[in-house]
């Protein structure tokens, strides 16, 4: 701990307290709105669906592997590209994640076959590849680990916030703009929604601060504050190595964990439209406004679940409790496929519950994670649990295909669910409950 003054070795809580909020007004509303437009150019996809396969020829099991492969770039350029953001900089490295994916996203616009769509998906998740992780990293700069869930949380609102009005501007969109300038609504969609990624990034290289030292909006006392709470809370930790971020038995405990939450999360995502148009309703922008009900209970639910782990102190029944929400909303919606009203109920206790496991479950590998290790580790965990983003939609498409019905795929997602808890029950109290 830094004992260059007394403030930063015994800093009053209430002044404690007024500095890190002073952070997440700097930090986490900018994060938030980075992570929409990632979100959403990730799955817009998903509403794109609703037109394209058919102009393309996709069957559902080739628009779920398109939705896929994205996963497999993401994956396999995870870790170089947190250990880069480690070397050179969140700054930079974030700023050329986004840049990037606004290019590939944009370029969507003008896929004319199956392949290319494969294509641009692979390329689509290489250049998003260390953003999540590389912001998760970024915030143990920042916060410690007893603060930390409010803050993931809060910056994962951005995926209900996508949802709630993504969906309905995706949907407007392909409605109002279909057959202007000889384009269709999908492409218009692709190419308006991938803009503000490439704005946002430039905008990047001005706003984001690589590291407390650096941040000229904090003053010497706040700065010591900061470190301080951090040099406390990171004391306990031992590994720091990157090799002991593959190491770790207990990492690949949490990709476990991470793969059967992201099961769920990206079912939702990429087939929450098809979902909702199953059960009659056709108009896109009515599809859209309907799509956002779920989102908007996600949202909810997980802040008020973040606040109450931080306040408690506690991580695994804050995550074991949502996982068995969602597994529940995935069994009633499978069998209440055939009413709007009954599906949209279902589907957002399933919202509600998947998408406050992911804020919550990151407490805890930073828990335990430090230095370079944390930087490998994290990045291993991300990238392996987003296989799963991989395959859920390829394993729905497939099984629609093959069966005809959504029940199956729902059913399975709901066992995910339950395997993930199980998982989480089984670590240790006194390594996450910080």
């Amino acid at each position: 701990m830094p004992t260059s003054t007394a403030t930063a070795e015994t800093p009053d809580l209430a002044r404690e307290n007024a500095v890190f909020r002073k952070v997440v007004l700097r930090i986490v509303p900018f994060l938030i709105l980075c992570y929409v437009f990632s979100y959403l150019d990730r799955v817009n996809v998903g509403f794109a669906k609703l037109q394209m396969s058919d102009e393309l020829g996709l069957s559902e099991a080739a628009y779920g592997l398109g939705a896929g492969l994205f996963f497999i770039g993401y994956f396999l350029f995870e870790v170089p590209s947190n250990l880069m953001l480690q070397r050179v900089g969140a700054r930079t490295w974030i700023a050329r994640i986004m840049i990037t994916w606004g290019l590939v996203s944009g370029a969507f616009s003008f896929v004319t076959s199956e392949t290319m769509f494969y294509v641009l998906r692979f390329l689509l998740g290489a250049a998003e590849a260390g953003f999540y992780p590389g912001v998760i990293l970024y915030c143990t700069y920042w916060f410690p680990s007893h603060r930390r869930a409010r803050v993931i949380a809060m910056f994962m609102s951005a995926i209900p916030v996508a949802g709630i009005f993504g969906n309905p501007l995706s949907g407007w969109i392909m409605d109002r703009f279909h057959g202007v300038n000889g384009w269709q609504g999908w492409q218009w969609m692709f190419l308006l929604e991938a803009i503000p990624a490439l704005l946002i990034g430039v905008a990047t290289l001005f706003y984001l601060d690589n590291g407390v030292r650096g941040a000229k909006w904090l003053s010497d006392e706040e700065k010591n504050i900061v470190e301080a709470a951090i040099a406390q809370d990171t004391a306990h930790q031992k590994h720091g190595r990157i090799l002991d971020g593959f190491r770790d038995p207990k990492v690949w405990l949490m990709c476990l964990i991470y793969f059967c939450f992201v099961m769920g999360q990206y079912a939702l995502t990429f087939w929450m439209p098809t979902f909702v148009k199953s059960t009659g309703i056709k108009d896109n922008l009515t599809i859209g406004v309907l799509s956002a009900v779920p989102f908007l209970s996600a949202l909810v639910a997980m802040n008020l679940f973040g606040r109450s782990a931080d306040k408690r102190r506690e991580r695994r029944w804050h995550l074991i409790v949502p996982s068995l929400m969602g597994a529940v909303g995935f069994s009633l919606a499978a069998g209440w496929s055939g009413s709007t009203v009954l599906s949209l109920i279902a589907l957002s206790f399933a919202a509600a519950g998947v998408l406050t496991c992911a804020p919550l479950f990151w407490s805890l590998p930073t828990a335990f994670l430090s230095g370079p290790a944390a930087a490998a580790g994290l990045a291993v965990i991300n990238s392996v649990g987003n296989l799963a983003g991989f395959v859920s939609p390829y394993m729905i498409g497939g099984l629609k295909d093959a069966t005809g019905s959504t029940s199956l795929p729902m059913y399975v997602l709901a066992l995910s669910l339950v395997v993930g808890a199980g998982a989480v029950l089984t670590t240790k109290k006194q390594v996450v409950n910080r």
